[in-house]
């Protein structure tokens, strides 16, 4: 059937979720696809695949060290590298390649983790290092490509149908791979060992199997030159040249650099809630199986609230979507001071669903009507960089505040900060007037033949 065909029923719910066409269903899968990684190599089971197998031999904490150094350094690595990475894309009219490229790289890390032993804790930081790089590289072109695909009437839906996507497509093999490790026998295995390999492999086989259709069914947005640029200038020169102009001209983008600040603020926030919730609720007394228990809940349930977030943004706008989204973390943060009960955890596992997928997308929606598409690759990169950094002070502040006060509780409070502040700086973003520095700058730029 072809994509135009709204009169029928099916057609118009993918409109409302913001999967009407052919490339938007493409597209939001590729969020299906790469959450994969973010599940089970990054958040569930190669942490703890590192800390009792590739690390034996380790003492506990100095494996929980070199765990960490490792996945500061891919991080680290991609935020110093994408900006100019992305200035190069937009200049060669490329985004589909480098997406596809860095997607490549991470999948082949990935799948050689398989080969990780008994002791192997430099192999497995390298791949893991390799395959962060791939997959945080690749998601800044993913990104890159929304405002190409997506009018401003569809943007808020399209980014939040991806997001909630993510969440069914890594918790699906998510909960595939959990089951493989806690009953092998059952899948013909003869240990978790060689299950939690086996999942390493299915999630270089699920990325790349299900980036397929966004590579096969969304175009290459077309190639914009700025009126100096010559066609066959040096690309990473060409890079680093727009990269510096656009720095030098920081102050033409107020409206984008005050939004910036204020998602690195409320991301910070966010981030730290993921980061330590488990660490918060281990030390109050909340036992194991509640805090993975939570966390799956999470994954499930946060896809039709996702999806709720598209909706609810055609009404009032990504902005106050956002603003409602700040508004029930400070709640959770407050919540939390008082939290004593394993019930408690599952009720802020609740909100947490509710809000954090709408909160991510409505702010990826929001920041691609502020940035010129012709260089959205360059722009987006920015976006990557702040929500690498963001993260850091939320940690270290709860941190602080714990060996301070000998409890977490005071430092889990303190996150209504950021949230409050992140809200602060958002109201004093003018879209409109960011929106029209983005479309001046776009007219700047002068379109080139695919042939040249």
């Amino acid at each position: 059937m072809s994509d135009r065909a709204p009169e029928t029923t099916g057609w118009r719910w993918l409109a409302r979720l913001g999967l009407g066409r052919r490339e938007l269903r493409s597209w939001a899968l590729y969020d299906w696809a790469n959450s994969a990684f973010a599940t089970t190599i990054m958040g569930a089971v190669l942490p703890i695949y590192f800390a009792r197998v590739a690390a034996e031999g380790l003492p506990g904490n100095v494996a929980t060290a070199y765990w960490g150094y490792t996945t500061a350094a891919g991080l680290a690595i991609i935020a110093l590298i994408s900006p100019v990475l992305g200035a190069t894309a937009d200049y060669l009219g490329a985004k589909k390649r480098f997406l596809a490229g860095f997607m490549l790289l991470g999948v082949t890390a990935t799948g050689c983790l398989f080969f990780v032993t008994r002791g192997q804790w430099p192999l497995a930081s390298t791949l893991f290092v390799v395959g962060n790089i791939g997959f945080a590289g690749a998601n800044v072109f993913y990104d890159s490509l929304l405002p190409h695909i997506a009018s401003e009437e569809e943007v808020d839906r399209v980014s939040t149908a991806g997001y909630a996507l993510g969440y069914v497509g890594g918790g699906i093999l998510l909960a595939i791979n959990l089951a493989m490790i806690m009953v092998p026998n059952l899948f013909g295995l003869a240990d978790s060992g060689l299950a939690s390999r086996l999942s390493f492999i299915s999630v270089a086989v699920w990325w790349f199997g299900f980036s397929i259709p966004l590579l096969r069914d969304v175009s290459e947005p077309p190639r914009r030159l700025e009126a100096d640029e010559g066609v066959r200038v040096n690309p990473v020169r060409a890079g680093f040249r727009r990269l510096k102009e656009t720095i030098g001209h920081i102050r033409s983008y107020r409206e984008l650099l005050i939004f910036l600040l204020a998602f690195w603020l409320y991301t910070d926030g966010i981030g730290t809630i993921i980061k330590m919730a488990s660490v918060y609720g281990t030390e109050i007394g909340i036992g194991e199986t509640h805090l993975i228990g939570a966390f799956v809940l999470v994954q499930f349930l946060g896809i039709p609230f996702t999806f709720a977030f598209g909706a609810l943004a055609a009404r009032i706008g990504a902005r106050n979507g956002i603003y409602i989204a700040l508004t029930v973390y400070s709640l959770i943060s407050v919540f939390a001071f008082f939290m004593t009960e394993a019930w408690h955890f599952w009720l802020l596992a609740i909100a947490v669903s509710m809000v954090q997928g709408g909160s991510q997308a409505l702010s990826r929606s929001l920041y691609s009507i502020l940035v010129p598409r012709g260089k959205s690759s360059e722009f987006f990169s920015f976006l990557s960089v702040f929500q690498k950094f963001a993260g850091i002070f939320g940690p270290f502040l709860i941190g602080g505040i714990a060996a301070a006060t000998g409890s977490g509780r005071y430092g889990i409070l303190t996150l209504v900060i950021f949230f409050v502040g992140g809200m602060a700086l958002l109201s004093r973003v003018d879209i409109e007037a960011g929106r029209r520095a983005a479309r001046a700058e776009d007219s700047e730029l002068v379109p080139v033949s695919r042939g040249e």
